[in-house]
């Protein structure tokens, strides 16, 4: 089997790169300076020379706020080039794998929001994942959606990250306690997407750690494993307004997941445990 990755800079491609090379798959992890998504020709030349059996697809427009303003950039990236990498799969009879958001649901569904529920999302940035997501649909038979949320890894920048920096300078921190959803841990992730697209149970999934917590929660737990002193002050999200809306209900269900018979990640506490383990600030 011989996989390219794209956006392999990313924290999440990142892992999915290192996965590949512990389990001795062949893998080409991609990056800007191999072809630029937005270029349809480039990409089209690099992957039809690569040849590939499975693409995934891990490159997108993730500044969420920034995409409220860059809406047209955001609709190339993540929806337009989406469905030209559909399109070159078809071509070469390559599966994919691509990775949406829990950002396609509007977060109004009262518990656990499922692979078939109704997307409304109420952001640019979520607007374009999903169309993302209706390409990858229309366009092949051989193809995995994984829907994602919170996501934290060794390599870029992420909500952990932020509040260890943010410890070391305050005392106190605001953070919204309204918005609820379950971190995800890219280095649990990236074996399981790899077992994946190994198999052939296509079809749209929900992956993110397990356990349920809000944002202020998340901090509090990030301070807690990492011994620093901070107060979290519970605020809404209605007191800390931001350029792009954000659903308060993220839960995502793995029912699915686990009715194809794939693990399960584990708790997010422990995966933060790990992280902050491997990475010294």
């Amino acid at each position: 089997m011989k996989i390219l990755v794209t956006g392999a800079n990313g924290q999440l491609g990142y892992d999915v790169v290192q996965e590949m090379k512990k389990q001795n798959i062949e893998c080409y992890g991609a990056t800007r300076k191999d072809f630029d998504l937005i270029d349809f020709e480039a990409t089209e030349k690099f992957i039809v020379n690569y040849m590939p059996d499975v693409v995934i697809h891990c490159a997108a427009y993730t500044a969420v706020d920034k995409a409220e303003d860059e809406q047209g950039l955001c609709y190339l990236v993540n929806a337009s080039a989406t469905e030209n990498i559909a399109e070159i799969c078809k071509k070469i009879n390559a599966k994919m794998l691509y990775i949406s958001t829990d950002y396609v649901f509007d977060g109004t569904k009262e518990g656990f929001y499922e692979v078939d529920d109704i997307q409304n999302p109420i952001n640019v940035y979520g607007k374009t994942k999903l169309l993302g997501e209706q390409a990858v649909q229309k366009v092949l038979e051989k193809y995995f959606i994984v829907r994602i949320s919170w996501v934290f890894g060794e390599h870029g920048n992420n909500f952990v990250k932020t509040m260890l920096k943010l410890g070391k300078e305050h005392k106190e921190l605001n953070i919204v306690a309204d918005q609820y959803g379950s971190p995800t841990y890219t280095a649990d992730l990236a074996p399981l997407l790899v077992d994946m697209v190994k198999t052939d149970k296509y079809g749209i999934y929900h992956v993110t750690n397990e356990g349920v917590c809000t944002w202020a929660e998340f901090a509090e737990e990030i301070f807690k494993i990492s011994g620093l002193n901070v107060k979290i002050n519970h605020i809404t999200t209605a007191e800390y307004p931001t350029m792009a809306k954000r659903p308060l209900n993220s839960r995502l269900s793995k029912t699915k997941l686990v009715k194809n018979n794939f693990n399960t990640l584990p708790d997010w506490q422990v995966a933060l445990n790990d992280f902050i383990d491997k990475v010294s600030f």
